[in-house]
């Protein structure tokens, strides 16, 4: 199958989306460039963070664009898996943390 629902060619049309609304669309695009922009953080530890956040929404648009930012600031693919784990990890201790919600509820209707 060549075709998916995600278009890889859509990604260089992210700046398009303004085009309905520009006044929204440049506060939007001036915040985003603002938070990417050096920092306590440095824009390559962003980039980081945005690739594993980007894994952790799975937004395959998000993880196409920070993969090659990343690989443009000089973070190795080790880096790149790490920080997917402790994504993954996060998302995992998060659904499992809810459990604790689940276990109240069996426990009140069962008291």
């Amino acid at each position: 199958m060549s075709k998916t629902y995600y278009d890889p060619a859509d990604l260089r049309k992210f700046g398009k989306i303004s085009e309905w609304n520009e006044a929204l669309g440049a506060k939007f695009f001036d915040y985003y460039n603002s938070v990417f922009q050096e920092g306590a953080l440095t824009e390559r530890e962003k980039s980081l963070i945005a690739l594993a956040v980007a894994h952790t929404i799975q937004c395959p648009y998000c993880i196409d664009a920070y993969t090659g930012d990343g690989l443009q600031r000089g973070i190795t693919k080790e880096e790149m898996m790490e920080a997917l784990h402790v994504a993954g990890a996060i998302r995992g201790g998060a659904s499992l943390v809810h459990g604790v919600q689940m276990m109240n509820k069996v426990n009140k209707l069962e008291g």
